[in-house]
C-alpha cells in the first residue's frame, strides 16, 4: 500500500476541537511538520475534514 506525506501549513490554534483532534491524530502538532501516513480510507477521511490546514506533499 502506498504512503502519503502530509504537511501542516496552517495553525491549529483556535480551530474547532474535533479538527484539532484530527490533526493531532495524524501526528501534526506544529506548523511545518511533515508526517508519512498510509494512503487508506481513514487517512483520506481525516484529510477531507482538515484539508484547509494541510498540504499533501508528493
Amino acid at each position: 500500500m502506498a504512503d502519503i506525506k502530509i504537511k501542516l501549513v496552517k495553525s491549529i490554534s483556535g480551530r474547532k476541537k474535533d479538527h484539532i483532534a484530527t490533526a493531532v491524530s495524524l501526528g501534526l502538532t506544529k506548523i511545518g511538520k511533515t508526517v508519512i501516513q498510509p494512503d487508506n480510507a481513514q487517512t483520506q477521511g481525516k484529510l477531507a475534514k482538515i484539508g484547509y490546514l494541510v498540504e499533501v506533499v508528493k
